[in-house]
């Protein structure tokens, strides 16, 4: 045969699409070539003709064509199709004198015999040509495009691009609820809508699709819940005392045709295997005789052909007797019975429910025919079984009951418990069906498999153990999945179990769109005379019911002949069912009504089937690449033309005139490769290739390699390992552990053939249509090969490494016997009395050798091509990828044998523990290859490396290191000829000695091969052996620390370096401590967070902040247990430097804030403690936690004492002051006691002098003198006035550590000590780093402020001359740096302004403060300008000159005259902290200090206030007059804003608020600005506002005198009515720039504050 195959190749030019065609099968047969301009595609035959569709997308017809009105009767040769040309056809259909095709675009073509509308186009009898017919989808325009077309005898199907089927014709098999037919156009077949269909088929009437399986979480339609015919309820509930009835036993008296002529069942021969089935149930409510024998024996019923009940029970789906439903229409035309009988029927079903209640306790009563119809069926098919899970729809009662009586009667009671959900393919889909119909039709159970047994018949044939009398209860969901009764039988047996072996969730890659399906069911319907429906009756369905012995049987094909069907599996075995007359379902000469095998010898795998009229066609696997054709069914004689034909019809009863079973077709070896088979009324169409180059052979080759090896694994799942999972003694033999690992290789292996059955499916698909390399799903998809071999490797592996194989001898033996020569063929082990664990391993790794053969085949496929060309590439890099896979695979399983030998010798108490799974062994020491440096002479020191870690065993003892922190490096040679290898982990250093300078080399590369392997993941050795490539040596991994130390036993995770962690990463201790952040050299270093339980108080301690060199350092936030917070410095793990501590919330027992200094985690220093409790607060120095040197407190009852502190007391000397000025000066000794020499001062001036004692306000003890100052005694007066501020602490020394942190940020040791380069640099560094950590937290960030950022990054220029303009840059600068916190120069700021607040707001708020307030942002503005020098060192000191380029004068002075407008005689700037620096510094300290100023002046400003409101109620001219206004410098007129503009309105003497009132607007804005020098230019804008009205008014320049000019500024000041003027005098009094003090702005000024003066004594004059 192979030569034959060989020599066929060159015969004819390699040429494709080749098309042979024949009748019959005996040996004279000749198949006749068709020839046709261009290789044929795709044929379709019809009962008298045929459709071809060549290359190039043109149609041909041949054969008899009566439609075509031009031509002779007689037949005629390949003819085109003219009415389709310049349409490029993609599919053809042809039915028995009908004929469709598919356009590319999705159209479709019609034409032929249209008596019954199967074209879709009303009005023609026949259509003569090809013609357009549209499918639309209800109130819509668009046609639906369709992929593929079907054609009977009287109608026609689509499929959809949508999956979805269309019908037209008529008859029942179209699946519409159509009244009347013929339908002409096309319509939806409801019942499938929702549902992924593959395929269509037609028969003569008859329908048959293939649909996807919706998996348990698949798209699915809502539930329905009444018949969509009838439209009554599908399910119904009773209650019953202790239980509840669910029945579904709804039979729709629609949801079947009724036909006049009883179908010939009862003449047909009974086969021994099946029974006769009762033809039709009568439509009656007589309940049915009862039978004594509830399993009456099967040879009874098949004796008489009929069953022994009077009447006969009926099938679920059985219509009612034709005769009586005729009797009963026949008044009307309609085949359907009329509105009363369905009535009268419904008025029945009710009944139905009530007996079924009387049936629940036990009665024997049959029920009622119509309502028994469901349970009948449920209890035939077992397999539709058990209510499953109540969320899916509670399935039948009838089932339950069945099951638990199939139960009883298989298996002893305590077997019963063991069942625990489990199912014949393990924890099989549960079916959920989506319409009841779909479950009304499940026909008879999983039965039928070839090697079925009697007994198993006997339960699940129709008919049979079916008289619906046994208790119905709901059985509990236990029973979810669905159970087959061979493993019911199964598990009747003793030892054996049941058990899952279905590919792992998840893992299948059942990508819809990439591999085809092989989870599918068959469903049919129309008319089922012969039984071709296959639903176990002969029946008609009006709609599709699925077959449900065909599920879970892979069926990836299916066609229909006239009265038969054939459906064709991924396993290449061949179901046929209905008529059987001429032999042609391949099985016995008896009709069947189910699916059934085709008898095929053993080892012809069948890839492609065609059913004719009455012949069926396979295209199978030979011995041979080649592909042979088998024939069953009738023969049909050439002879004499159409008289023979009737001939041949009588002579169907004689022997002979069909094949018994199918018979091989001795020509098909000379027909070269066929790709696909046809067969159509009595014609045989084969179409085929010549072997191009080898091309073709070698497809064959790669697809028939892939069946083979499906069918192979196939047999390996049921007959070893499904066997070996169910064996009850399973896991008492192999422990718990390896069981696992026995059931994930179980896993593994059903994942591995799912994909090679879906490979297989996809490659034949690809012969039958287009035979090309590009839709070759290895290539595009190699890495799920890969991935799954890889996967399954491993776990063969494991389980081989744990000695499971070795476990499975005794196993074995119980399944196997003695001498197993199943495992022998099943692992093609040809050596003689190999022991069984090794059949085993063989049996295992057998799937690993396909990999080769893919590599074979593909490099096979690739020689036919250009070197050049994409597609040769693409073979060769997937072949070399498969290949590179074997041989990986290959040095797994010598890893794996290594490793078991090995553990097979090694010492047994340390085996346990050592060995696992995934561990291989790599290298070992027995051979004293490697000791440890300076052991002792009698030590054992054996190393073992695994692919995991490096053990280091001694005598009972081992150590094991994990490879992912192991690095190792050769020791450097020394003199001594050692030959060293030095070995790092976290916590050991070892230096280990070689025997040799071979052996040394050998152990550092193998241990470094193996550190690289685990990092990179373990088994992930895609480099191979030869990858010399040192392991990094920064590295990720996790680590358990075991010796003793702060680390013991905590666990780190993340970045390592040389042995020590660096990098980011997390440490955990088992206490609960955890630390997440940076490492540096094993430290804590960098940022960090750290948190520690508490578990007295049940809260945690949190450190968020910066570490070094494993303590906290630098700046960070300590939460505390006990609710505290500290936000500030540390240094050495301690608090040190600047810091706030809270205390409590504001509701707790002693709520306080401290901000201040802090040493060795003691409060020392300068700082502020705000009591909120007592509402006290202390600003001054500490010592050890407490109060020590000199200090000031303020209360909130407004009590001020400046002075001495010591041991946390006022002790000393000190000042006290009252809210009304009463004063005490002298010694104190505990908090607000007087205790020594002092002065008591009246707010009178009259004091007290001498010795005190007693506490302040309850009581004081005095002895001394009290003084009455004379009255005009004024000079001796003015000494007794207080200075305060005296003993509280200088503002100097205020906040040093503040200053300090900005400095050492800055990189200087002490102010002004370093280097500024260096500075700028730590500047840099700065900024980088916390953009870096805010990055990570981007919420932190507005978008202005990232803005600022990137300003920043840029370093001004800040060496050389500084001019104005290097001036003004400096200016923004600061004011950009100033505006962020993560600059340092942002942060000293944010810092300042905080404690600034916290001194002086709340109880601060004490006007007592503000000199002091006042000194301290002096003192701000001092220290921060000596920073801003030093970062710019050419910067004038304070009050130096810039000197101004001359002709840029004006500009210069505009451009900041907002800031400093300086007056002096050269021009120039002067510099000074406060022009550059309080625009940053004070609008951030405003609130606060304003505050004071209010307080301060409160009692001027409220004099003057009043003076303003008293004289502001004049109207504007007579206050002009009272003020001493000149009169010329009234204005007469002033502009009216109602008039138009422009125009002017005299001022009357009632007038008010008119005058000057720009001028008065102007100054109003002081209010509003913050710096002393925007006040000024506030000030001076109003004069120039006066200016400019008073000259408009005299019509001429004008200069002031004082004399002119203060009574109309006073006018100003009055009517601008400004609050707080007194405050705002003393603040610009304060803060002014002294460089201003006597220029242009300072008159201004000193104008104001005369102004002001002179309001407030308004009164007196």
């Amino acid at each position: 045969m192979e030569a034959q195959g060989k020599s066929s190749e060159d015969d004819d030019g390699g040429e494709r699409g080749l098309l042979h065609s024949w009748r019959g099968y005996s040996y004279s047969v000749v198949p006749e070539r068709l020839l046709l301009p261009r290789p044929a595609l795709q044929v379709a035959l019809g009962a008298q003709h045929g459709v071809l569709l060549v290359e190039g997308g043109q149609v041909y017809t041949f054969g008899e064509l009566p439609w075509k009105q031009t031509q002779a009767s007689q037949p005629t040769k390949p003819t085109p199709e003219n009415a389709l040309s310049g349409q490029r056809v993609v599919a053809v259909a042809a039915g028995s004198f009908h004929s469709g095709a598919v356009t590319e675009d999705g159209s479709v073509h019609m034409w032929g015999d249209n008596a019954e509308g199967q074209c879709g186009l009303s009005g023609l009898s026949c259509v003569p040509n090809p013609t357009p017919v549209a499918l639309l989808e209800p109130g819509g325009a668009q046609s639906v495009p369709v992929l593929e077309l079907a054609c009977g005898e009287k109608h026609s199907l689509a499929l959809s691009a949508q999956r979805e089927v269309w019908a037209w014709g008529s008859g029942c098999q179209l699946g519409l609820k159509a009244a009347v037919f013929p339908v002409w156009k096309p319509q939806k077949v409801e019942q499938l809508a929702g549902r992924w269909v593959l395929q269509v088929a037609c028969g003569a009437s008859h329908s048959l699709a293939l649909v996807r399986c919706v998996g348990p979480d698949g798209i699915q339609r809502p539930p329905v819940d009444k018949c969509n015919q009838c439209n009554q309820l599908l399910y119904t509930m009773t209650d019953k005392e202790d239980h509840v009835i669910i029945s579904d036993g709804h039979y729709c008296p629609m949801g079947v045709e009724a036909r006049e002529d009883p179908p010939p069942t009862q003449t047909l021969k009974a086969s021994p295997s099946e029974p006769i089935l009762p033809s039709h149930s009568s439509f009656t409510s007589t309940p049915a005789a009862p039978t004594p024998d509830p399993t009456p024996d099967p040879e009874d019923s098949q004796k008489g052909g009929t069953t022994t009940a009077a009447h006969p029970p009926s099938d679920p789906d059985r219509p009612p007797s034709p005769k009586a439903a005729a009797s009963t229409s026949s008044s009307k035309s309609s085949p359907y019975p009329g509105e009363k009988e369905v009535k009268e029927y419904l008025r029945k079903l009710s009944d139905a429910s009530q007996t079924e209640a009387k049936m629940a306790n036990g009665g024997l009563h049959a029920l009622q025919a119509p309502s028994s119809g469901r349970g009948q069926s449920a209890l035939n098919s077992l397999v539709a079984s058990c209510a499953s899970a109540v969320g899916e729809r509670v399935a039948s009662t009838y089932e339950a009951l069945s099951l638990k009586r199939m139960m009883n009667f298989y298996l002893p009671s305590s077997r019963l418990e063991a069942l625990g959900g489990a199912a014949d393919g393990g924890a099989e889909r549960v079916r959920r069906e989506e319409s009841v119909q779909a479950k009304k039709s499940s026909s008879t159970g999983d039965i039928h498999e070839e090697e079925a047994e009697g007994l198993r018949r006997r339960l699940s044939l129709p008919g049979l153990l079916s008289q619906g009398r046994y208790a119905v209860h709901l059985l509990s969901s236990s029973y979810g999945p669905l159970l087959s009764p061979r493993l019911l039988r199964k598990m009747g047996r003793s030892g054996m179990r049941a058990f899952a072996l279905t590919p792992m969730g998840g893992g299948v890659p059942e990508d819809q769109e990439v591999f085809p399906t092989l989870q599918t069911e068959v469903w049919s319907w129309g008319h089922g005379e012969h039984g071709e429906l296959g639903h176990g009756d002969n029946l008609d369905r009006l709609q599709p019911f699925c077959i449900k012995s065909l599920n879970k049987k892979e069926v990836i094909r299916v066609s229909a002949g006239a009265h038969h069907s054939i459906a064709l599996t991924a396993q290449s075995q061949v179901y046929s069912w209905g008529s059987n007359l001429s032999g042609q379902l391949g099985h016995m000469d008896t009709p069947s009504t189910v699916p059934r095998l085709a008898k095929l010898s053993e080892g012809i795998r069948v890839w492609d089937a065609s059913a004719g009229e009455r012949h069926t066609l396979l295209l199978a696997d030979g011995d041979c690449i080649q592909p042979i054709i088998y024939y069953s069914g009738q023969q049909v004689k050439e002879a004499g033309g159409e008289e023979e034909v009737e001939e041949e019809e009588e002579e169907d009863e004689r022997p002979g005139g069909y094949t018994q079973q199918p018979v091989l077709l001795p020509f098909c070896m000379n027909l070269g490769f066929v790709s696909s088979v046809v067969a159509g009324g009595r014609r045989c169409v084969a179409l085929s290739d010549r072997n191009v180059m080898g091309f073709i052979s070698s497809l064959h080759e790669l697809a028939s390699a892939e069946r083979k090896f499906y069918c192979k694994l196939c047999d390996i799942k049921s007959q070893v390992l499904r066997p070996l999972l169910e064996l009850e003694s399973l896991s008492s033999a192999l422990g718990p552990a390896a069981t696992e690992l026995l059931q994930t290789l179980a896993g593994r292996f059903s994942l591995l053939s799912h994909l090679t059955g879906q490979h297989g499916a996809s490659l034949t698909a690809n012969l039958r249509r287009g035979r090309d390399v590009g839709s070759l799903l290895m290539l595009e998809h190699a890495s799920i090969f890969l991935d799954v071999y890889n996967d399954y490797c491993s776990t063969v592996g494991n389980f081989f490494v744990m000695g499971g194989f070795h476990a499975l001898t005794k196993p074995s033996l119980d399944i196997f016997g003695k001498s197993p020569e199943l495992l022998q063929r099943l692992s093609e082990c040809s050596e003689e009395n190999t022991v069984t664990s090794d059949l085993l391993v063989a049996l295992f790794y057998l799937p690993t050798q396909h990999l080769h053969e893919y590599g074979r085949l593909l490099l096979k496929l690739a020689t036919c091509f250009e070197v050049s060309s994409g597609d040769y590439q693409k073979l060769q890099d997937s072949c070399s990828k498969f290949e590179a896979l074997t041989l990986q695979l290959k040095r797994k399983r010598k890893e794996a044998e290594y490793t078991f030998h090995f553990w097979k010798s090694f010492p047994g108490k340390m085996t346990d523990s050592l060995r696992k799974p995934s561990r291989r062994l790599i290298y070992e020491s027995s051979n004293k290859s490697l000791t440890v440096q300076n052991a002792g002479r009698f030590s054992v020191n054996w190393f073992i490396l695994f692919n995991d870690s490096l053990v280091h065993a001694q005598f009972s003892t081992h150590h094991i290191f994990a490879l992912a922190t192991l690095w190792v490096e050769p020791a450097p040679e020394d003199n001594s000829g050692l030959h060293g290898l030095k070995v790092v982990t976290p916590e050991e250093t070892l230096t280990l000695l070689a025997s040799s300078s071979a052996e040394k080399t050998k152990w550092l590369r193998a241990i470094n091969q193996a550190v690289d392997q685990a990092l990179s993941g373990a088994g992930q050795d895609a480099g191979g052996p030869a990858s010399k490539s040192d392991p990094p040596i920064s590295r990720t991994a996790s680590y358990t620390f075991y010796k003793d130390g702060r680390l013991k036993d905590a666990t780190y995770e993340g970045r390592w370096l040389a042995g020590k962690p660096h990098g980011r990463g997390i440490l955990k201790w088992p206490d609960g401590r955890i630390y997440t952040g940076s490492f540096k050299s094993g430290l804590e270093d960098g940022f960090g967070e750290f948190a520690c339980p508490n578990k007295a108080l049940n809260q945690g301690d949190l450190y968020q902040g910066y570490w070094k060199e494993g303590k906290m350092h630098g700046l960070g936030t300590y939460r505390y247990a006990s609710g505290e917070v500290y936000d500030g410095f540390f240094q050495d793990g301690m608090r040190q430097g600047h810091g706030m501590l809270r205390s409590g919330k504001h509701n707790t027992s002693s709520p306080s804030v401290f901000i201040g200094q802090w040493l060795q985690d003691k409060k020392t220093g300068y700082g502020v403690f705000d009591d909120i409790t007592k509402g006290e607060k202390y600003m001054g120095m500490w010592q050890d936690h407490q109060r020590q040197g000199t200090g000031v407190v303020v209360t909130q009852f407004g009590l001020y004492y400046e002075g001495a502190f010591k041991d946390n007391k006022m002790m000393g000397t000190g000042i006290l002051l009252s809210e009304d000025d009463t004063t005490y000066e002298g010694e104190f000794s505990d908090d607000w006691t007087l205790s020594g020499k002092g002065v008591l001062t009246m707010p009178n001036g009259d004091y007290l002098e001498g010795s005190f004692s007693g506490e302040w306000g309850s009581g004081l003890k005095v002895t001394g003198s009290y003084f009455k100052p004379n009255l005009f005694d004024t000079e001796k007066d003015r000494n007794r006035a207080v200075k305060l501020g005296r003993m509280s602490v200088r503002a100097e020394e205020k906040w040093q550590a503040v200053f300090e942190e900005c400095w050492s940020e800055l990189g200087c040791e002490a102010p002004g000590e370093g280097e500024h380069l260096k500075a700028w640099e730590n500047i840099a560094v700065a900024l980088t780093s916390r953009r870096q950590q805010i990055q990570d937290s981007p919420e932190i960030l507005s978008r202005s402020h990232s803005k600022t950022l990137e300003g920043l990054e840029v370093i001004p220029q800040h060496e050389g001359p500084i001019t104005i303009e290097r001036y003004h840059s400096i200016r923004l600068y600061l004011l950009k740096a100033c505006d962020t916190p993560l600059h340092p120069l942002g942060r000293l700021l944010e810092t300042l302004v905080a404690v600034y607040r916290m001194t002086y707001v709340g109880v601060g708020a004490n006007r007592r403060l503000l000199p002091q307030a006042v000194n301290e942002i002096k003192s701000y503005l001092c220290r921060i300008f000596q920073i801003v020098r030093f970062l710019f060192p050419d910067l004038p000191e304070e009050g130096g000159l810039i000197p101004e380029p001359a002709e840029n004068l004006p500009d210069g002075n505009q451009e900041t005259s907002a800031d400093t407008r300086t007056e002096s005689p050269k021009p120039g700037r002067v510099v000074s902290s406060s022009a550059l620096l309080l625009p940053v510094l004070l609008p951030r300290l405003y609130p606060p200090l304003f505050t004071l100023y209010a307080l301060e002046k409160e009692k001027e400003d409220d004099m003057y206030w009043e003076c303003v409101l008293r004289l502001n109620k004049q109207p504007d001219l007579a206050l002009l007059a009272f003020l001493g206004v000149q009169q010329k410098f009234w204005p007469v007129s002033i502009p009216n804003s109602l008039i138009a503009p422009g125009e002017k309105q005299p001022v009357a003497s009632s007038t008010k608020d008119a005058c000057f009132a720009s001028a008065v607007e102007t100054l109003q804005q002081i209010s509003t600005t913050f710096t002393p020098s925007d006040k000024l230019q506030v000030i001076q804008l109003t004069f120039e506002e006066i200016t400019q009205e008073v000259q408009s008014l005299l019509k001429q320049d004008f200069l002031w005198s004082m004399d002119d000019l203060f009574p109309v500024f006073l006018y100003v000041v009055l009517r601008a009515r400004i609050r707080n003027l007194g405050s705002e005098v003393s603040l610009i009094e304060d803060l002014m720039d002294p460089c201003v003090q006597h220029g242009e702005h300072g008159i201004m000024f000193t104008t104001l504050k005369a102004c002001y003066y002179q309001i407030q004594h308004e009164k007196i004059t």
